[in-house]
């Protein structure tokens, strides 16, 4: 695993991105070796812009979610040993770098956290998609900066990273909201 993950960092480097001004590779390069020792879920609702997660706590979500890539998809897979489902793949990331318990299923984990304004999208936040018809959350994936997303796509399919704006998802996205476990009580989900 661990030589996985040099793997993975070391080809982060490689994937084009913007100089000096993609906050991806900032917070790589800023992340230092102390993760977040909070074990609550977070669950509330609010209009505004949410205050940010931290860069490190965005830079250890996005490094253990880049550390599962190529890992299968399984329609409702919930372990990493033998595949993940979309809203698995959520819940076992925000369980290893923040201690919070999400949901389930997709739909569930759009109530989540706090409401984030598609333009103001960051590293870190929760995307959802409409891909089983207008009216309900049928995906999520994870925000990851330069207008991209890490998520697992269907049956057949690996963990990859997507561009948030293809004809495809940009056409089903849906919301995004922030979890922000720092200092905020919550209910435990299972």
């Amino acid at each position: 695993m661990n030589r996985l993950l040099l793997w993975v960092v070391g080809c982060v480097s490689f994937l084009p991105m913007v100089a000096a001004a993609d906050p991806l590779e900032d917070m790589i390069r800023s992340r230092n070796s102390s993760t977040a020792t909070f074990n609550q879920s977070v669950r509330t609702t609010h209009t505004q812009t949410p205050d940010a997660i931290s860069k490190e706590q965005a830079g250890d979500l996005i490094m253990n979610a880049m550390g599962l890539i190529g890992l299968s998809y399984i329609y409702g897979g919930n372990n990493p040993e033998q595949g993940l489902d979309c809203s698995a793949f959520m819940q076992y990331i925000f369980k290893q770098s923040m201690k919070i318990n999400l949901p389930r299923t997709s739909a569930e984990q759009t109530n989540v956290g706090s409401y984030v304004e598609r333009s103001q999208i960051q590293p870190g936040d929760m995307v959802f998609f409409r891909t089983a018809g207008a009216g309900r959350i049928s995906h999520v994936g994870m925000y990851i900066g330069n207008d991209r997303f890490i998520h697992a796509p269907r049956t057949g399919k690996n963990i990859e990273i997507t561009s948030l704006s293809s004809k495809y998802w940009g056409s089903k996205y849906a919301t995004a909201r922030r979890v922000n476990g720092a200092g905020k009580a919550a209910a435990s989900f299972r």
